[in-house]
């Protein structure tokens, strides 16, 4: 990946001039099957400028109330866009049409107007879960012809894609827009993607400029992008399979209450009521077996797979586990 960066053509991305950066910009929107697309530092920065376009201060997005847009982006849609976000409550994230019917505001001078729906594909905190294409379509076309836009959260859509045998086209299908991180399987340094139509991503260029996204020669860096469709996608699946491991090795433990069902490559487990431990105390306690997880909350623990984590990481985590069970209280 790094040597892909030293043959690579450069230019200034400011005014299209980047080759490198433009082939990327085609093989994403060809993805999404969509019509233009524009690259950007990070994921986050997809999100809110995709907001951006599709809102005005004062509008309303429905969402998941796991989305990322809620619980990791600092209250972005409120300070940058002024948006408000009505949640719904789902399991593992994945709502219904009928959710979105709900939510959906009719129009009054009292409220707020729903205006965009967010979707999240893969659902981080509902465990990587996969939308049912099926599920999936069905909330974008009631959304839309409620006259609301669609926007997909697409970090992990390649996971999806790899694991369930769906294009990301017909992931996308009936989406305004979407995007592909390139910092999480994949295993590039910087980078995602936003798609859309070509009137979107010229809109999104202004909040590109306005929110500090504006580049030079990006080529350094989406040539290792490139390099990551060529060459790191297919493997997502070996990814699944360890994160699998993980899930069945867990599922004898009795730290945890509940492990979540693993689609793709996040294993998301809820301690027990029984154990006499925080999330933050479990996750310190691996941290001193060289073990790295996230707590999430007070009682969940989030465990990732990707490019730099091997068999032997997974064997050293579940040993961890193992050792926690032995030596950490419980009631």
């Amino acid at each position: 990946m790094l040597n892909s960066v030293l043959t690579m053509e450069t230019g200034d991305e400011r005014h299209n001039g980047c080759p490198t950066t433009n082939r990327l910009r085609e093989r994403v929107a060809d993805l999404f099957g969509m019509e233009d697309a524009l690259f950007l530092p990070s994921g986050s920065m997809c999100n809110q400028i995709a907001i951006a376009v599709h809102t005005k201060p004062g509008d309303e997005i429905i969402c998941s109330r796991e989305s990322h847009i809620v619980f990791a982006e600092c209250g972005g849609l409120a300070k940058l866009s002024g948006a408000m976000v009505s949640v719904i409550d789902a399991d593992r994230g994945l709502f219904s049409a009928d959710d979105v019917v709900r939510q959906c505001r009719p129009p009054s001078s009292f409220a707020p107007s729903s205006r965009l729906v967010v979707t999240e594909q893969t659902s981080n905190l509902g465990g990587g879960a996969i939308w049912p294409l099926e599920q999936l379509q069905s909330v974008a076309n009631t959304a839309r012809e409620r006259g609301l836009s669609v926007h997909m959260d697409g970090a992990r859509v390649l996971n999806a894609s790899v694991a369930s045998g769906t294009s990301v086209a017909e992931y996308a299908s009936g989406h305004d827009s979407a995007w592909l991180a390139f910092t999480k399987g994949l295993g590039c340094p910087v980078g995602a993607v936003l798609a859309g139509s070509r009137d979107f991503i010229r809109e999104a260029w202004h909040f590109k400029r306005m929110f500090g996204g504006a580049m030079r020669q990006t080529g350094v860096l989406t040539a290792m992008c490139l390099y990551a469709l060529d060459h790191h996608v297919e493997r997502l699946a070996e990814d699944h399979t360890r994160a699998k491991r993980i899930e069945t090795a867990l599922r004898g433990c009795s730290l945890f209450d509940r492990i979540f069902p693993v689609d793709t490559n996040i294993v998301l487990a809820e301690l027990s009521s029984a154990a006499e431990l925080s999330a933050v105390e479990l996750r310190d306690f691996l941290a001193s077996k060289n073990v790295k997880v996230m707590a999430v909350g007070t009682n969940r623990i989030r465990m990732i797979t990707h490019l730099d984590v091997d068999d032997r990481a997974v064997s050293r985590l579940i040993e961890g586990i193992e050792a926690a069970e032995t030596v950490l209280p419980s009631r």
